[in-house]
């Protein structure tokens, strides 16, 4: 018979091996769907290789698709660490996004560093607007914030198209639902000539490293991993445990707005219906990679949206199927959920004492 145990003690070496073992193991595993398609795998990964690392042009549209990654990953890290489930940053970046063309096509006057400066508040703002509404559910009503958050996501996208066709519709874009682009001096700079890097990077990177600092030495921090670890003990404690998630999920949100604005403000210049791709559910993704960590975080969008430029290359080269970058992302995400429940458990054969 076996049985399943908890270990007594998890090292932090496990902890920190789990995450990249599973995405050398998704690799892998791609490899049996590529063999299938009959694509020699030597070539097709090193094409994915040299799609990510084989110029400066490449490398540098790796960093700007795991600039939105790194957000939504914040984003769903910081709020699964309160086991405050946010599935909805797909919802959050739209607002962010939304927010950010609403006050940087001229409405508002002033100069660039100003107008710079409203976008990101404005983004953050909606975003956190956007997981207010599921978190005072959760707090106030018990109602599951996984449902409320999720639903919410198709609700905010059909008001996006609903502003696009109305009030925020380019009268200058040819019948395109798109908003106005955004004035020149309200866009964030380019961090080099000729590529389509630009400051979100430095934004997300350094959200990062708050986050970071703020979870390990702040009582704050403190606070959010007692509510994560037993929210009925942290109440005991005089924790006030509804603020707290309350507090998180303004963050929360904020930092999917922010991705919203990286986009419409760093990247594209105006907003579409189909701004992202997906950014607020692989962000989902990116911080089980991490293992809710947000310096993991910035490793693992590093890694996803490699998966996705590399792929997209190799697919172009080769005539492979470019869902094989999804494929790979799923993988990588089931790997590391079976190496963290090993990493925390493990078999027991009881009939013969030995162990697994």
């Amino acid at each position: 018979m076996i049985s399943i145990e908890p270990r007594r003690k998890v090292s932090r070496a496990a902890r920190l091996l789990t995450p990249v073992i599973a995405a050398l193991a998704a690799l892998a595993l791609a490899a049996i769907p590529l063999a299938f398609a009959g694509a020699p795998l030597g070539q097709a990964y090193t094409l994915m290789f040299t799609g990510v690392f084989g110029s400066v042009f490449s490398f540098t549209e790796m960093l700007t698709r795991a600039t939105p990654l790194i957000f939504t990953g914040l984003a769903a890290a910081i709020a699964f660490r309160a086991k405050l489930w946010n599935i909805g940053a797909e919802g959050q970046l739209y607002l962010g996004a939304m927010a950010a063309v609403a006050v940087g096509t001229g409405a508002i006057g002033g100069p660039g560093w100003f107008l710079m400066g409203l976008v990101i508040l404005a983004g953050a703002a909606a975003g956190a607007l956007g997981m207010l509404g599921p978190a005072v559910l959760r707090t106030r009503f018990g109602a599951d914030e996984v449902v409320t958050s999720l639903l919410l996501n198709f609700i905010i996208l059909i008001f996006v198209q609903m502003m696009l066709e109305g009030p925020l519709k380019d009268p200058m874009g040819l019948g395109w639902p798109q908003s106005e682009p955004i004035l020149d001096e309200a866009m964030l700079p380019r961090l080099m000539d000729r590529m389509r890097l630009h400051a979100g990077l430095l934004i997300a990177l350094m959200a990062a490293l708050v986050l970071h600092v703020l979870l390990a030495r702040s009582s704050w921090g403190f606070r959010i991993r007692a509510v994560g670890e037993n929210a009925a003990a942290a109440r005991h404690a005089g924790i006030g445990v509804n603020r707290t998630l309350l507090g998180v999920a303004l963050v929360s949100g904020a930092l999917a707005g922010l991705a919203g604005v990286s986009e419409v403000a760093g990247l594209k210049g105006y907003l579409t219906a189909d701004l992202s791709p997906g950014f607020g559910y692989a962000g989902i993704v990116v911080a089980m990679l991490a293992g809710l960590s947000p310096l993991g975080v910035v490793l693992a969008a590093l890694f996803v949206a490699s998966v996705f430029v590399g792929t997209d290359s190799m697919s172009r080269a080769m005539g492979v199927s470019s869902f094989l970058a999804d494929l790979v992302v799923a993988l990588s995400l089931i790997s590391v959920l079976v190496g963290g429940f090993f990493t925390r458990y493990r078999l027991v054969w009881r009939g013969k004492g030995a162990r697994a």
